[in-house]
């Protein structure tokens, strides 16, 4: 890669990284963050300028020592103690006004990102393109980039920007004392006499610039290795979470092997690229630990000929050796955090990369989802197109009206996207054109519902809190779905989505509906783990609700038996190769 390319990227990725840091210094917080950060600024400040009062008292302290000058020294002790006092008073607090300001920060970006994330459906979509065939172009591990992602971003921005800030500034301070006590270094070339004023000063600078070329020429590796740790490790964790999610059914189909196989599988990425970063660490330690140590003794070399020669004192000696290591230390600001940067780097691009799929995924939905709006009391499809992630169509210009009063049952082959069909009446599908008005007061019970792991009556209340609703108005909704012996289990935490069967947890949807009484119902196969019987009271509860309430009722379902509490029917009939699109819809009353 070029010069200017590798300048370009770095505009680019500080562009990135800006328009990630700043919302938080400009959102409804933001003086109380600014506040935070002067108020680290300065004590940063503050540090640095005891550090320059440490380096001066480096030189009396070590003269009185060469002079066996009792008083001055007991002096410079006592001053010595002020001095480390209030330095030490200045790095706690510091300290923890920069954690309390990367805690704030962080709960803010997650409150940002979780709200993004959570809104419009951008968790789903995103999701769906993932398992679509699409994976290569959306985040991985959402979960794991706004958990630990963040947290690591604001945990190493603060860090290493404070640092820099003080690199600079005891760069500044420090450049002056070592270029005023350092002195000039003569010599003679080609007959003629040369001399270099603050000799020591061009030596750290010359130091520090190899060390830092030589740093970054060894440790790029580490940020590529760090972005796929996190990754790997984000694989792992999530794995695992399945099976216990799933625990019952690998335990039935006895495929624990398999998941072990595919767990060492992930945990070896795991292992072996973290090899590889240990591996680039140690490179990078060797060079890095044999800068530090020469830095140690660097000055003393320099300056040993003029304090051998009485040009300068030992407590000279000592400023200049302090001096140098002040200025070598933020001159090496690059070599001594190249892997913290590395790690940061990393974080920043997973955080960015997600940030861009977001805004991706915003503007696709607005682009290609039907227009979805709520009605007063029925349910129109106006050129209803629906598409498949591959770019096939599924159905095109459909139109649909089903009115209060009406029972309708969707029926077709398996795969024909009657729960596709669905996901646009809910305005969730993406990949729709044309306009859907969806009636108020409406309630979608899919095939596999989903539970809140909690208190029973947080489950069935979901997602509205349940103390909106009585006791008895609990107990009843889960007496009318057939699960009484529930009743009195209100309070009893658990992992309902776990611990029921598939039969049990469809009557819970049931019985949250039957608690709700919304008017108009949508049922994705919501009975199919019941047997007849049962399917048959559930569903006659559920005719009577929106019958009293005034609204319709549309299921999709397999079963004869259920055909005949529907009065009307739409079928999805597979049309032959070369049409518009590969279904189309046959309307019919059944009764």
């Amino acid at each position: 890669m070029s010069l200017s390319a590798k300048i370009n990227n770095f505009k680019v990725f500080t562009r990135k990284v800006w328009a990630l840091s700043l919302p938080y210094f400009r959102s409804e917080q933001k003086w109380k963050a600014r506040a935070l950060l002067a108020a680290i600024i300065v004590l940063n400040l503050a540090a640095v300028y005891l550090l320059v009062l440490l380096n001066n008292w480096n030189r009396a302290f070590y003269d009185a020592l060469q002079n066996k000058n009792e008083p001055v020294f007991w002096t410079q002790l006592g001053r010595f103690t002020y001095l480390a006092f209030a330095f030490i008073l200045i790095a706690v607090y510091r300290f923890y006004l920069t954690q309390l300001l990367e805690l704030r920060w962080r709960a803010w970006m997650t409150g940002h990102y979780l709200q993004r994330w959570l809104s419009h459906h951008a968790f789903y979509q995103l999701e769906l393109a993932r398992y679509t065939g699409n994976a290569g172009a959306t985040p991985d591990n959402p979960d794991q980039r706004i958990q630990e992602d963040l947290n690591l971003f604001t945990t190493y921005t603060i860090s290493l920007t404070m640092g820099l800030l003080n690199a600079v500034v005891t760069l500044a301070s420090f450049v002056g004392i070592l270029w005023s006590l350092s002195g000039g270094f003569a010599f003679k070339f080609d007959g003629a006499s040369y001399n270099i004023p603050g000799f020591m000063v061009w030596m750290a600078v010359l130091y520090c610039v190899a060390g830092s070329i030589i740093t970054h020429y060894i440790g790029r590796p580490q940020i590529r290795l760090n972005f796929l740790q996190q990754r790997y490790e984000a694989d792992f964790r999530h794995h695992m979470v399945r099976v216990r999610e799933y625990s019952e059914s690998i335990a039935l189909d006895k495929g624990e092997a398999v998941e072990r196989t595919q767990l060492d599988g992930r945990f070896s990425s795991v292992l072996s690229n973290f090899l590889r970063l240990i591996k680039a660490q140690k490179n990078l330690l060797w060079f890095t630990n044999f800068f530090g140590q020469a830095a140690v003794v660097f000055p003393f070399i320099v300056a040993a000929p003029r304090f051998f020669s009485g040009a300068i004192q030992l407590g000279e000696l000592m400023q200049i050796a302090s001096a140098f290591g002040r200025v070598q230390d933020s001159l090496g600001w690059f070599v001594d955090n190249y892997s913290s940067l590395a790690a940061w780097r990393a974080t920043a691009d997973r955080l960015t990369s997600f940030e861009e799929d977001m805004i991706a995924q915003s503007l696709t939905e607005s682009a290609t989802s039907a227009t979805n709006s709520v009605a007063t009391g029925a349910l129109d499809t106006h050129d209803l197109t629906l598409g498949l992630p591959t770019g096939a169509v599924l159905l095109a210009g459909v139109n649909l009206r089903a009115r209060a009063g009406d029972t309708v049952l969707i029926k077709g082959p398996s795969g024909s996207g009657k729960s596709t069909l669905f996901r646009a009446f809910a305005g969730i599908w993406p990949f729709a054109t044309g306009r859907v008005e969806q009636p108020a007061d409406s309630m979608f019970i899919p095939q596999r519902p989903y539970f809140p792991n909690g208190p029973l009556r947080d489950a069935l209340a979901y997602p509205v809190p349940a103390d909106q609703y009585s006791d008895e108005a609990l107990r009843q909704a889960l007496h009318d779905a057939l699960l009484p012996q529930l009743a009195d289990h209100l309070d009893e935490a658990d992992a309902w989505g776990q611990k029921l069967s598939g039969g049990e947890q469809q009557r819970l949807a049931v019985a949250r509906v039957l608690l709700k009484k919304p008017k108009w119902i949508f049922a994705d196969e919501a009975t199919s783990a019941l047997d007849g019987p049962a399917e048959q009271k559930l569903y006659e509860k559920l005719l009577a609700q929106v019958k009293r309430a005034g609204g319709a009722i549309v299921s999709i379902a397999h079963r004869p038996s259920l055909g005949a509490l529907h009065n009307k029917r739409w079928t999805l009939e597979p049309l032959p190769e070369g049409a518009p699109s590969l279904y189309q819809i046959k309307e019919e009353a059944t009764r």
